[in-house]
C-alpha cells in the first residue's frame, strides 16, 4: 500500500494523543490506528466517542457503515473513517491556503 499524506500522521498524533511513527505506510497506519481504537472500545469507550466528536467523524455515516458491514471489524471501519476525515481536513486546508494565496491582491476585511 502507498505512503500516507505526510500531514496525516502528525495530525492523528495530535488529535488522538498518539505517538505514531511518521514513516508508516498506509496499511501500517490503518493497523496501528485500528489497534488503538480496539483498545479504546475495550477500555475507554467515552474517550473514543470524544475523539470521534473532536475529529468530526459523521455519526450517521459511521452508524450506517457499521450496520452495512456487520461482520467487519468495527475498529477497522472506524479507523478508516478517521483517516478519511483527516484527509478531507488536510485537503480542505490546502485548498483554503491556495485560495488565500490567490486572493493576496484582493481587498481584505
Amino acid at each position: 500500500m502507498s505512503d500516507p499524506n505526510p500531514d496525516i500522521i502528525p495530525l492523528l498524533n495530535k488529535e488522538l494523543s498518539l505517538k505514531l511513527s511518521e514513516k508508516l505506510a498506509m496499511n501500517e497506519l490503518e493497523q496501528q490506528l485500528t489497534d488503538h481504537i480496539n483498545h479504546l472500545i475495550n477500555t475507554d469507550f467515552e474517550k473514543l466517542i470524544y475523539y470521534l466528536y473532536r475529529i468530526d467523524v459523521h455519526e450517521a455515516k459511521m452508524k450506517q457503515l457499521l450496520a452495512q458491514q456487520g461482520g467487519e471489524n468495527a475498529a477497522q471501519l472506524i479507523a478508516r473513517l478517521i483517516i478519511d476525515r483527516q484527509l478531507q481536513k488536510i485537503k480542505s486546508r490546502a485548498e483554503h491556503r491556495s485560495n488565500t494565496i490567490d486572493d493576496e491582491g484582493a481587498e481584505r476585511w
